[in-house]
This record gives C-alpha cells, sequence and structure tokens, in this order.
C-alpha cells in the first residue's frame, strides 16, 4: 500500500489525506501548549458510523470535529478525524473492506504526527466496529473505544443488493457501476467481523459503551463482543440511552475518563 501524503496546519484543522486511488477529508485537533507536560501526546482517531441520509452541503462532520476540538481540550490528546470513503469530501465508494482499509491509513498518518507518542482508537456504531476489528488487526494500536458498535455486519450482506442501494441513497456510493463484484462486496460484509477480532485486543484496554434502547444495534451485540474478549474489557450500558451515543454527554463523560486513565 503506497503511504498517504497530507500536511495537517500547525495549529490543527482540516486537510486532505491523499492517496494513489483516493483523497480522505481529515480534520486534527491539538491541545493547548500547557495541555500536558513534555513533548509526548497520546494520539486518538474517532471513526464516524455510516451515514442514514444524504450528505448536506454545509459540513457533514462538522459534529465529530467538535468532539474532536473538546476531546483535545479535555484530555490534552491530540485527536484526529477523517472521512471514510465515499462520505463527505472524500473520493470514492463504499465497501467494508475500504473503510478498513481507510482507518489502517489514519492510523499510519496519526503516528507520524510530531509528539505523538501512540494511537488509540473511538469509533461510533460501525465506525467502533472497524475500530475493533483494526486494533485486532494492528499491534500499534495502544487501545480501543467502541460505540454502539455491531458484533459483525452479516445482516446486511442478507440482501446485499437491497443494501447498496441503501448505501446509494445515503449518498456514500456514488459510482452507477459500483461495486463491481457484487458478491466480492457482501463477502465483505460477512468476513469482516470484530466478533473475531476483538479477543486479540487483550491486554490493551477496552471500552464497550451501549445504550440499553439502542433501537439499531441491540445491546446483545455488545455483550457477545465482552464475551468474545472473554470479558477482558470495560462494558458501559446507559439506561435510557438509545443509538447515537454522540450526542450522550454520559457516554462522552465515560469516554474522557477512559482516555485519562490511560498510561503513559
Amino acid at each position: 500500500m503506497a503511504s498517504p501524503t497530507f500536511n495537517p496546519p500547525d495549529t490543527g484543522g482540516p486537510f486532505p489525506i491523499s492517496l494513489p486511488d483516493r483523497t480522505l477529508s481529515a480534520y486534527l485537533a491539538r491541545p493547548a501548549p500547557s495541555a500536558a507536560s513534555g513533548s509526548g501526546r497520546h494520539g486518538l482517531v474517532i471513526c464516524h458510523g455510516f451515514p442514514v441520509d444524504p450528505p448536506q452541503p454545509d459540513t457533514p462532520n462538522r459534529g465529530y470535529q467538535q468532539l474532536a476540538n473538546r476531546l483535545a481540550a479535555d484530555t490534552g490528546w491530540v485527536v484526529l478525524t477523517f472521512s471514510f470513503r465515499g462520505t463527505a469530501e472524500s473520493t470514492g465508494n463504499f465497501s467494508l473492506g475500504g473503510w478498513l482499509a481507510d482507518l489502517h491509513v489514519a492510523i499510519d498518518v496519526l503516528l507520524r504526527i510530531p509528539g505523538v507518542d501512540g494511537a488509540w482508537l473511538c469509533g461510533f456504531a460501525a465506525g467502533g466496529a472497524l475500530a475493533i476489528c483494526a486494533a485486532g488487526e494492528d499491534s500499534r494500536v495502544r487501545g480501543v473505544a467502541a460505540l454502539s458498535a455491531p458484533a459483525d455486519f452479516a445482516d446486511r450482506a442478507t440482501d446485499a443488493r437491497r443494501f447498496v442501494a441503501q448505501a446509494r441513497a445515503a449518498g456514500v456510493i456514488r459510482d452507477p457501476h459500483f461495486p463491481p463484484d457484487l458478491d466480492a462486496w457482501a463477502r465483505e460484509l460477512r468476513e469482516i467481523r470484530p466478533l473475531n477480532l476483538i479477543g486479540k485486543i487483550p491486554p490493551r484496554p477496552i471500552l464497550l459503551v451501549h445504550g440499553a434502547n439502542d433501537e439499531v444495534v441491540t445491546v446483545l451485540d455488545a455483550r457477545a463482543l465482552a464475551d468474545a474478549a472473554d470479558a477482558q474489557v470495560e462494558l458501559r450500558v446507559l439506561a435510557g440511552a438509545g443509538h447515537r451515543l454522540r450526542n450522550d454527554p454520559r457516554a462522552i463523560a465515560l469516554l474522557i475518563g477512559w482516555m485519562d486513565r490511560q498510561g503513559s
């Protein structure tokens, strides 16, 4: 895989990650100089979920940029968030394997930022599931927080044509001829399984946060993931919470507390 080229602003902000076949839009949040002692800072990659609605013209990823700014300010970490291929201003078309490859690129980018001494991952919904997969595959990842994460994507593969239609409606498949091989595209949905990879993460720390009333991903998925890691996780189920935990202050407080407990 070709190395990405990028040049994030010194003070943080939006920037492109360029690869031979695609460009990913990204955003870097840096803490204030006094927010942490020494030159080394922990780094976090935030992964968004699968969009439900078509993209809006006014900065569709603004909410994640705001979250990145808050986490950087409150924890002293360097925080990178980015848009998977096919979303926001990133080029390309959605495939689960493609999104996982994009996340590995984001990890590479974070670890190449001067002063970052380690990479952790945080993901929401599908992004949380892929964060688990990436951490299971990449020993450089030092911990993962997954919120509202599904245990697998097999249900999406049962009617692949319908899911492709949903992805087109959401604006994440833009090429009318994509995918060129529907069977291979659907096979990734069956084979990329957080349940198979979460057990490779411990003793690195895992935080799982799930809403008790999640209407999209049942809380049973969170419990299955915890079991697959031999219960070597911090599992928090939020009473009355639904699927969109990014907007739940309790979930963000749990995330910040988990980040604060990560060692040097």
